[in-house]
């Protein structure tokens, strides 16, 4: 490889880098999942005025596209456990000149919000990734008001997204990792056949829908494509951490070879997908 991307690994998910670490990766974010981004925001009936709750959000990459949504008549409030991602939320909202965006750190299984106060709430990549997710459904639901509609994105099954799948099953080979246990939250945790749709209505949502939206990753070289691996996403952090110098140049170096079978004369292109659902109070 022509760069070495470790350098930056130590920060990536550290309390004080998570946000600058998950910010380096917008751009690809928004390449892959920019479609699903507006189809969710288009189910989840968002209209200028609109009070907006955001779910996990991160750096606020889908709070601010909701923001110019709902308008300044309309309020997004971005909530998400850690306050370095926020402090990112805030910044980008800052620079992007929105005034109608608030950050609170917060744990969806226990909103300290009113029952019945907002007018749509969505999660990008958020639900599958909690524990005891029944409870934030069900926090979820009662913010909603009566007849509003909670829309998100998780990740399909783990097989269509390769991006993830090959580096997930490279780095725990090289680290001598198990398998994460079936059933725990995960990236893939709620991306089989009818699973999405179930968990929606088990939760008490009605007229419940999933689509599937594709999600490739693109990236303009192998070096851009190592950087985001090391620098601006979690998947391979803690084989990362399990390995020695040698140990983690030799897992890279798989990676990077493996994933060059995507190469062509647009960079690499690894096809995704992603499942967009929505559900009403």
């Amino acid at each position: 490889m022509a760069t070495n991307p470790l350098e930056a690994r130590d920060s990536v998910f550290s309390d004080g880098g998570a946000g600058a670490a998950w910010q380096r990766g917008a751009a690809s974010r928004a390449r892959s999942l920019g479609p699903a981004t507006e189809l969710m925001l288009d189910l989840a009936g968002l209209k200028p005025g609109d009070r907006m709750l955001d779910i996990a959000a991160g750096t606020g990459d889908t709070s601010l596209i909701a923001a110019r949504r709902v308008g300044p008549t309309g309020r997004v409030l971005a909530t998400d456990l850690s306050p370095s991602m926020l402090e990112v939320a805030e910044d980008e909202a800052r620079k992007a000149g929105l005034t109608n965006v608030e950050t609170r750190v917060m744990d969806a299984r226990t909103l300290e919000l009113e029952s019945d106060s907002f007018d749509a709430v969505i999660s990008r990549m958020g639900i599958m990734l909690m524990p005891e997710r029944e409870k934030a459904l069900a926090e979820i639901l009662r913010a909603l008001k009566p007849g509003a509609r909670f829309a998100a994105i998780v990740w399909s099954t783990a097989e269509r997204n390769l991006s993830s799948l090959l580096p997930q099953l490279i780095g725990r080979r090289h680290a001598q990792l198990p398998p994460p246990p079936p059933g725990e939250p995960g990236m893939f945790a709620l991306g089989a056949p009818g699973l999405l749709a179930r968990t929606l209505s088990d939760a008490g949502f009605r007229d419940v829908s999933v689509q599937a939206v594709p999600a490739p990753r693109t990236f303009a070289s192998a070096d851009e494509m190592m950087r985001y691996m090391t620098g601006s996403t979690p998947i391979l952090r803690e084989p990362l951490s399990k390995l020695d110098a040698a140990g983690r140049a030799a897992l890279l170096a798989e990676i990077e070879a493996t994933m060059r079978q995507f190469e062509g004369p647009d960079g690499i292109i690894v096809p995704g997908e992603v499942l967009v659902g929505v559900g009403t109070k």
